[in-house]
């Protein structure tokens, strides 16, 4: 399969290139060239901006296209436009903060109505579904991830709790233990995303991997052999009132009761695992995220979240409160 992939070097694309030379697809990537890296295999790099000079694919034809790079529709027009009738299918990775708002308690599916922003990451991934649908009628795979998680996640959003867990300790635990909370391994979805564009199958799918809890996502993150854990756990409201930053503060962490993203981790997965998504594991993401954290060089936990010194501070306060 002749492939084009539009990033391929920083995070799920790298992992969607791996999957595709594993594959034995011809891959070609379009990217602007600041992220050299060297694959597994050959792979033919062309440079070029997705806000402006795409004339590197003027010409050539594909199989099928995954996008990992795309986050406007001004973006998906241009790559529609110099791409023409040659590509065969597109699949276009987009982003659940697509939607209107996320209820307290209600799950949802693809079918959850739309924000109508033209601006900002939802807004302009939302209408850029739509300049790319339009553009290639039934043959868009359209996926629209949670948290996406693992080795090389440059956002350190889920990195954190494998560290943090690591280091031992009372760790400060956010909400409660059977708060629902949903990611996708990137290798999980690197491989799917192949999957569609292999199957040239339409559609729009959540990207999301099944529901866990808090208390098993923590207990996924303990290594085997290590000192001991002792998880405190802090309800919504305090945390609030320590003015903790919900999601980056501490890591999948939203107020249930928020009323415009409370639910926001609650997304149906049926319709991804019908159409042939398969996970691995929460315990397998946490360690190999771990490993590679580890390694010197590797991007750690997020720059946001809290550090040892403010999460010293909280557990003394909620001790002070439980006395």
């Amino acid at each position: 399969m002749r492939l084009l992939v539009l990033g391929g070097t920083v995070f799920l694309g790298r992992h969607v290139v791996d999957a595709a030379l594993g594959a034995g697809c011809a891959v070609t990537l379009l990217n602007r060239g600041t992220r050299p890296l060297a694959f597994m295999g050959p792979v033919e790099q062309l440079q070029g901006d997705r806000d402006g000079d795409m004339s590197a694919l003027r010409g050539r034809s594909f199989d099928s296209v995954i996008d990992c790079s795309g986050y406007t529709p001004a973006q998906l027009q241009r790559t529609a436009e110099v791409l023409g009738e040659r590509c065969a299918h597109y699949v276009f990775v987009s982003t659940i903060s697509v939607y209107a708002r996320f209820a307290p308690g209600c799950a949802y599916d693809e079918t959850a109505p739309l924000t109508s922003a033209v601006d900002g990451y939802g807004g302009g991934k939302a209408r850029a579904e739509e300049v790319i649908q339009a553009a290639f009628p039934g043959r868009v795979s359209v996926l629209r991830p949670g948290l996406i998680v693992g080795p090389y996640d440059p956002t350190g959003r889920f990195t954190y709790w494998p560290l943090r867990v690591a280091r031992g300790g009372r760790v400060l635990a956010p909400g409660r233990p059977e708060r629902p909370v949903q990611f996708i391994d990137v290798r999980d979805l690197a491989r799917w995303c192949l999957q569609l564009a292999q199957q040239r199958r339409a559609g729009v799918f959540h990207g999301v991997g099944p529901s866990a809890t808090m208390a098993d996502v923590l207990e996924a993150c303990r290594p085997p052999t290590h000192h001991a854990v002792e998880c405190v756990w802090c309800d919504d409201a305090d945390l609030v009132r320590a003015n903790v930053a919900p999601w980056s503060g501490l890591p999948l962490w939203i107020p249930e009761a928020d009323p415009d993203f409370g639910g926001m981790l609650l997304a149906s997965g049926d319709r991804a695992v019908a159409a042939g998504l398969t996970t691995r594991p929460w315990l397998d993401t946490a360690r190999d995220t771990l490993a590679w954290a580890r390694v010197p060089g590797s991007a750690t936990a997020s720059a946001t979240a809290l550090t040892p010194e403010a999460e010293a501070q909280l557990l003394a306060d909620l001790s002070k409160k439980s006395h």
